[in-house]
């Protein structure tokens, strides 16, 4: 089997429903010849399932035993934090798996400082991913989160509506916090190549039925919970494989990802931006948009900004003077 690299990948969470989809997903793509499970509970029945499948000349180990999992690792991708319950958003998660991620990343800092790319798809990702990055010390382009999600959930909403195919709608974009206050872009969708602006206000789509369908994509998470009986896995593992396969010199990732900004508008934030990911890591644009969209956009921000700060409340992140400090790179 031909693989993109033979540096190894360490799956964080791997024991539990995300992670184990992602290391499946993984290895049915090829991405490695070394990949390692590791989860503080014990993901070994995983790793026996994987070689079970028979997929050949890769190596899987599985541990328990965080140095081990994380030393030499050039690729990481974590879903090592508590998932969401019905009733729950994802901001209640914010200081439990905040300080799971400030051990993850002074982990990256003790055991793998020269790993290439490290994606975080743990809730509130925007957050989680801003605390592993300050506290592994990597430069802001080799931390992404996982955003990629709510922009298919815009894709796939509008193809039920439409009845066409996922490929007839494009420009499906959401940008800002992965979470409820997400901005959700529209103004340069097509379906089947006819701009989403020339039909919203008709008869075949009012302006009302595409405010509920904005206000559904951001509650998708929630609706997941309600139709299975327990958080997305599925979507979230397979999404962030195709995000580490594009770091990996894969095929290009075609949807927006989080990534750490720092403009004159937008500072000491991870958010969803115009991204590309490729072998350099990640690198972004501001979106743009109409006026109602970036002010969608401010509105994302000022949330995340809302939370971020109570990170400092809680003593989880220092004031944002002090974080160039542990991580030179901010």
């Amino acid at each position: 089997m031909k693989f993109l690299t033979n540096e190894k990948l360490t799956i964080v969470g791997a024991a539990g429903m995300i992670g184990s989809n992602m290391v499946q997903t993984a290895l049915m793509m090829g991405l490695t010849s070394e990949i390692c499970l590791y989860d503080v509970f014990s993901p070994e029945g995983v790793a026996e399932e994987m070689r079970q499948c028979g997929f050949g000349d890769v190596n899987i180990t599985a541990t328990t035993d965080v140095k081990e999992a994380f030393t030499n690792a050039k690729y990481i991708i974590s879903s090592g934090g508590a998932p969401r319950k019905e009733g729950m958003t994802r901001e209640d998660l914010l200081k439990g798996n905040c300080e799971i991620a400030e051990g993850l990343g002074k982990n990256i800092k003790e055991f793998c400082p020269d790993v290439k790319h490290v994606v975080i798809i743990f809730n509130p990702a925007d957050l989680t991913g801003l605390v592993t990055l300050l506290y592994s010390g990597l430069k802001p382009g080799q931390v992404t989160t996982l955003a990629g999600l709510d922009s298919t959930r815009l894709q796939s909403a509008l193809a039920k509506k439409f009845n066409v195919k996922q490929t007839a709608v494009t420009g499906c974009t959401t940008y800002g916090g992965h979470g409820e206050q997400m901005a959700v872009f529209g103004s340069q969708v097509k379906i089947d190549g006819k701009p989403l602006n020339d039909i919203i206000g008709t008869p075949e789509f009012s302006e009302e039925e595409w405010t509920q369908m904005k206000k559904d994509v951001c509650q998708g998470g929630a609706a997941i919970i309600k139709l299975r009986g327990r958080s997305s896995f599925q979507s979230p593992s397979y999404l962030s494989v195709e995000m580490i396969r594009a770091v990996m010199g894969g095929e290009k990732f075609n949807w927006p990802a989080g990534t750490y900004v720092q403009t004159d508008k937008y500072n000491h934030i991870m958010m969803a931006m115009d991204t590309t990911l490729d072998q350099n890591g990640c690198t972004f644009k501001v979106p743009t948009g109409t006026p109602e969209e970036i002010a969608a956009l401010d509105a994302s921000y000022a949330h995340l900004c809302k939370m971020r700060d109570e990170l400092i409340t809680l003593n989880i992140v220092p004031e944002l003077s002090e974080w160039s400090k542990i991580n030179p790179n901010l």
